[in-house]
């Protein structure tokens, strides 16, 4: 069984989705993805096309590309959740200036108190050279700093390359 929170992280097109939902499908219980992509272009929808069609129909969406935090409240304690993923939310958030450190602790928080397990997607983002603009030494920055937190919080931390998962942190279920 999963634990009650699980963290995977990788680069781009690193395999870290379709592990977690990987280890999401494998539990007999109800499946939930929570979406933080918002599609603003073609290339964007067909990678969430694709996403939605290699998930099946098993799956229940919600959209909640500012809101994951006010979503996971809500759950059943008996599904498992996919929120794929952290560095959409958190890129979402920089662009609605919110106050991220609030956005931040509010998320942990409700991480913490959701009643259902939860697997977390996120990107590794400071694995590559040092940006050259400010917003993405940002961006990368927060992105760290919201892993760590994630890593910390989390029970099961898995970084997955190329394809094969190596864990971090905890022990696959």
């Amino acid at each position: 069984m999963l634990p009650k929170l699980s963290l995977i992280l990788g680069g781009a097109a690193s395999g870290k989705s379709v592990f977690a939902e990987t280890l999401v499908m494998a539990q007999q219980a109800p499946r939930i993805y929570i979406a933080t992509a918002q599609a603003f272009d073609a290339e964007m929808t067909a990678k969430v096309d694709k996403h939605k069609v290699q998930r099946g129909p098993d799956w229940h969406t919600i959209e909640a590309p500012l809101k994951a935090a006010d979503t996971l409240a809500d759950l059943p304690a008996d599904a498992v959740v996919l929120l794929d993923c952290a560095t959409m939310w958190l890129s979402n958030q920089m662009f609605a200036e919110t106050d991220l450190a609030t956005e931040q602790a509010h998320l942990l928080a409700a991480l913490a108190a959701c009643p259902a397990r939860v697997v977390v997607v996120s990107n590794e983002v400071g694995l590559d050279v040092v940006p050259e603009n400010a917003l993405a030494r940002r961006f990368r920055n927060l992105q760290g700093t919201l892993n760590q937190a994630l890593a910390a919080q989390a029970d099961l931390a898995v970084l997955v390359v190329a394809g094969l998962p190596m864990v971090l942190k905890g022990q696959l279920p």
